[in-house]
């Protein structure tokens, strides 16, 4: 399936059409407000940052992990991102808010460009950008081995 043939998860697709609506220059803006709604990292994790995945990709300390509900088939994310890295945050912010509590499947879904819809392309570095779409793929992989190591072959 190609990326145009992807279908967007709902709460992801409002967030694409929330950056779409504005300018370039606002989309920094933007980004930088959905840094400040990433959720505080629960308290499981608090002291245990070295335990979760780091992005190695992202020029900041970003973490994430995953956690499976394969009840009902659905993941929850926990990303950790430093309050100095506002950008990582925003885009960890994003994910957060598009991503969590989706089916396997509708993660597995999301289009990879997923920077590029958001419009991020023309605001922030080619490095950041990098970092963002490290990301959403360990995030998707991170769902395919978790697949792969739950059904039965």
């Amino acid at each position: 399936m190609t990326n145009t043939e992807q279908k967007m998860p709902a709460s992801l697709q409002e967030i694409v059409d929330e950056f779409q609506a504005v300018e370039d220059r606002q989309r920094l803006e933007l980004l930088l407000e959905f840094a400040n709604e990433l959720p505080d990292v629960p308290e499981q994790y608090q002291d245990r940052l070295g335990e979760m995945e780091q992005v190695e990709e992202c020029q900041t300390p970003l973490f994430l992990t995953v956690e499976y509900d394969d009840a009902s088939r659905t993941a929850q994310l926990v990303l950790a991102a430093p309050a100095e890295a506002p950008t990582t945050r925003g885009f960890a912010s994003i994910v957060h808010q598009g991503l969590n509590g989706l089916t396997y499947e509708e993660i597995l879904a999301v289009p990879d460009d997923l920077a590029d819809r958001l419009g991020l392309a023309r605001t922030i570095t080619p490095l950041r950008l990098r970092g963002i779409r490290a990301m959403l793929a360990r995030i998707k992989r991170n769902v395919r081995d978790h697949l792969q190591q739950t059904t039965p072959h």
